[in-house]
């Protein structure tokens, strides 16, 4: 069997434009462009529901409740009446809830619109995400002033050095740090 010789360029280009190439692949087009006007006629229809609350829950009762307390869903009223904010509570904040609910809805008026949410609906449980509390960072103690350190040295010259004798020495100069007289 014999080969065929390779075609020359001017050969190669014939045969290449009398053949049609493959479209290139296009990429899909963004789902944001094509499903921001279903989800604004569905928040029309519905409104916004938690997950705008959940964004700005620490303006509308401020940081002690917001850390105690998470919307979880509006349960939208009946025949165009206002709905109610379920709101899932940890522990004994619930009174504190009821004694402020006047005031929440009335923030939440100004954020979802007049008569969205007219009663908070009060429910005990572990939160799903607890906020991440501040970190405390401890504020390193001031030295011992040197008479304290040489009193201090002094007392516990006759022990061996060692781990105990160390830990013995941070013991003493926390007291000591700590002691108001």
């Amino acid at each position: 069997m014999a080969r065929r010789p390779l075609p020359t360029a001017e050969e190669a280009l014939a045969i290449l434009r009398q053949r049609r190439t493959r479209p290139q692949i296009r990429p899909p087009p963004p789902a944001g462009k094509n499903l921001a006007p279903l989800l604004k006629a569905l928040e029309e229809k519905y409104g916004q529901g938690p997950a705008a609350l959940k964004t700005r829950w620490k303006e509308i009762v401020g940081e002690t409740l917001a850390r105690r307390t998470e919307p979880v869903r509006i349960i939208k009223g009946r025949n165009g009446a206002g709905g109610a904010l379920e709101l899932r509570v940890d522990g004994p904040v619930a009174s504190l809830i009821q004694h402020q609910a006047p005031q929440i809805t009335a923030r939440l008026d100004m954020l979802l619109g007049r008569g969205t949410v007219t009663r908070l609906r009060i429910v005990q449980g572990p939160l799903s995400a607890p906020a991440a509390a501040p970190v405390q960072r401890s504020r390193r103690k001031p030295p011992l002033d040197a008479a304290l350190e040489r009193q201090l040295t002094d007392s516990l010259a006759d022990q061996p050095d060692g781990g105990l004798k160390d830990a013995l020495m941070k013991l003493g100069r926390g007291v000591l740090r700590n002691d108001p007289g």
